[in-house]
């Protein structure tokens, strides 16, 4: 078994890019509070990491938007952690929902403009918010933000969720400006296209997701792993601010080579 390198909480982790950071955290030998609407879920990926990896897992039921969801997470996952306590909050759950222009919005649109924000923008700094007093206290913590290329270049159809994630940026360099001195660490990730569950859930059609990524190589949940991976094993006197990454084959949010 690896070393015990500490324990991570994971939101969004039963699927995508928090899926795929629970496995390799796991073989790195992190023990983790996994989160996620579908419990189903999170308890097959328990198992399956504590089979392989003999580490400790918690999967417990999260939802960003519930005050009292929040609370019980936040309980769990600190006396899960015990003394040494949560080394590490990844705030991965996120949501983007249609692509519709401003211009063109209706009633429907603004619901799920309410949506995106509460769960991008406000679910993370809930969750933010439940983590950061033991990490205070303790002098000891890295919460890592999931951005996106969407928070840095913006695009037609794209307005609401990439305001979301832009915030996510600017929440990202207050909280870093906030916590100077205490020795907790803050970065936000950056991915450009990555193929997950992301784009089936935005658009609702299956075939409509695939073309996204029709003709080019899109990253992999894995991809925007490693890179988290790299973020959480720097030395503690190294904080990387924001890591952004792309696909060889995409340039900007709109210069994309495909074949």
């Amino acid at each position: 078994m690896v070393e015990h390198a500490g324990t991570a909480v994971i939101t969004g982790a039963s699927a995508g890019i928090g899926a795929a950071l629970a496995r390799q955290l796991a073989e790195g030998g992190w023990d983790l509070v996994l989160g996620a609407r579908r419990l189903d879920r999170l308890e097959s990926l328990a198992a399956e990491l504590h089979a392989a990896h003999g580490r400790r897992v918690l999967a417990v039921p999260l939802d960003v938007r519930d005050g009292a969801s929040l609370d019980a997470f936040a309980l769990q996952a600190e006396a899960f952690a015990g003394s040494r306590g949560v080394t590490a909050l990844v705030n991965s759950a996120g949501l983007a929902r249609g692509a519709g222009r401003l211009p063109d919005a209706t009633a429907a649109d603004e619901a799920e403009w309410e949506e995106v924000f509460d769960i991008n923008v406000l679910g993370l700094l809930r969750v933010t918010r439940r983590f950061l007093p033991g990490m205070r206290q303790r002098g000891v913590g890295h919460v890592l933000n999931m951005g996106s290329l969407a928070g840095i270049e913006t695009y037609e159809g794209g307005a609401i969720y990439c305001a979301s994630k832009s915030a996510v940026r600017v929440i990202s360099r207050a909280l870093r400006l906030e916590l100077i001195g205490s020795g907790l660490r803050v970065c936000c990730i950056n991915p450009g296209m990555v193929e997950t569950e992301f784009s089936e859930v935005r658009f609702g059609d299956t075939e409509a997701a695939k073309a996204v990524y029709q003709g080019m190589t899109p990253l992999t949940g894995d991809d925007v792993a490693r890179a988290c991976m790299w973020v959480l094993t720097q030395p503690p006197h190294t904080n990387i601010e924001e890591l952004w990454l792309q696909p060889t084959d995409q340039a900007s949010a709109q210069k994309v080579h495909r074949e």
